[in-house]
C-alpha cells in the first residue's frame, strides 16, 4: 500500500516545508528521492535543506557519482538511483507508477489556480485507485497541517 500525502501550502514556501518533511521521513526510515525537470528549483531546495536548521543535517546530494550512498536525492533523473522508497513531488508531475514507492510526498503551492486545479486532478485520480492511500492537508495561517481528506 502506498500512502499519497497532499500538502497544501499556504503560509510558508516548498523551500520551507520540504527539509523539514524530509527531516521526518528520514527519521522514520525512509530513503527519499526530490525529483524535478527544474534544475533552478532543484538548487533552491538544495540550499535550503542544506540552512533550513542550524542544529540539524539532512545528508543529501544533487545527482552525482555518489547518489546511491545518499539518503535523501535531488535529481532530474526518472531512474531511482538511491533506492527511495519516498518520492517528493516538487513539481506536480507525479510518477508513472506511484506505488512503486511506500510514501508519495505531493507538495503545491496552494495559492496558484494551475497548481491546485493540477492538486486535484491527481487527487481525484488516485483516491479510488486500488494500492494507494491519499491523505489532503491543508496548511493554516498558523503554519499547522489540517487534515482536509
Amino acid at each position: 500500500m502506498t500512502d499519497i500525502n497532499f500538502y497544501q501550502l499556504a503560509a510558508r514556501p516548498l523551500a520551507a516545508v520540504l527539509p523539514r518533511l524530509l527531516d521526518k521521513a528520514l527519521a522514520a526510515g525512509f530513503r527519499c528521492v526530490v525529483r524535478s525537470n527544474d534544475a533552478d528549483l532543484l538548487a533552491r531546495l538544495d540550499a535550503a535543506i542544506w540552512t533550513y536548521d542550524p542544529a540539524s543535517f539532512l545528508p543529501h546530494s544533487v545527482d552525482g557519482p555518489f547518489a546511491f550512498d545518499q539518503p535523501i536525492l535531488l535529481t532530474s533523473e526518472p531512474a531511482d538511483a538511491n533506492a527511495a522508497d519516498l518520492i517528493a513531488v516538487v513539481d506536480g508531475v507525479l510518477p508513472g507508477e506511484p506505488t512503486h514507492y511506500k510514501r508519495v510526498l505531493y507538495l503545491f503551492d496552494g495559492g496558484d489556480e494551475a497548481a491546485l486545479d493540477r492538486a486535484r486532478g491527481h487527487w481525484r485520480a488516485l483516491k479510488d485507485r486500488d494500492g494507494v492511500t491519499p491523505v489532503y492537508w491543508r496548511e493554516s495561517d498558523d503554519q499547522r497541517w489540517e487534515k482536509a481528506g
